[in-house]
């Protein structure tokens, strides 16, 4: 009898575990992205005027302004980039900020342009 109650315990304990388990993203449900960084920057208007990266996620994409910052990235001008950025869904956000977070999750490549 007592085995029995060791056992159920047992598996109601696994069955509890893998219900609190979360699957782990990929990128399949959107949340990594590949950006082409361009070597220099363009003047552009957020909240104020600033400088923008310019980037695309394809080769045979069009360079567009990048209001964001790169979480784990510093940009050097002169080179073109490769990475592989996680995005999140920022809850909440701030009026004039984004409503996605970026991350950098590797540097691909870094080309002298």
């Amino acid at each position: 009898m007592k085995n029995i109650f060791k056992i159920i315990s047992y598996t109601f304990s696994i069955a509890f575990f893998m219900i609190q388990c979360k699957p782990t993203p990929n990128s399949s449900s959107g949340d990594e992205k590949t950006f082409i960084i361009a070597s220099e920057t363009k003047d552009c208007t957020g909240v104020a005027p600033m400088k923008c990266l310019q980037v695309k996620e394809k080769e045979s994409d069009n360079w567009g302004n990048f209001y964001s910052n790169i979480e784990g990235f510093t940009y050097e001008p002169g080179f073109e980039y490769v990475l592989k950025v996680k995005t999140e869904k920022i809850e909440n956000p701030p009026m004039d900020g984004s409503s996605i977070k970026y991350s950098l999750i590797e540097q691909v490549s870094k080309t002298k342009r």
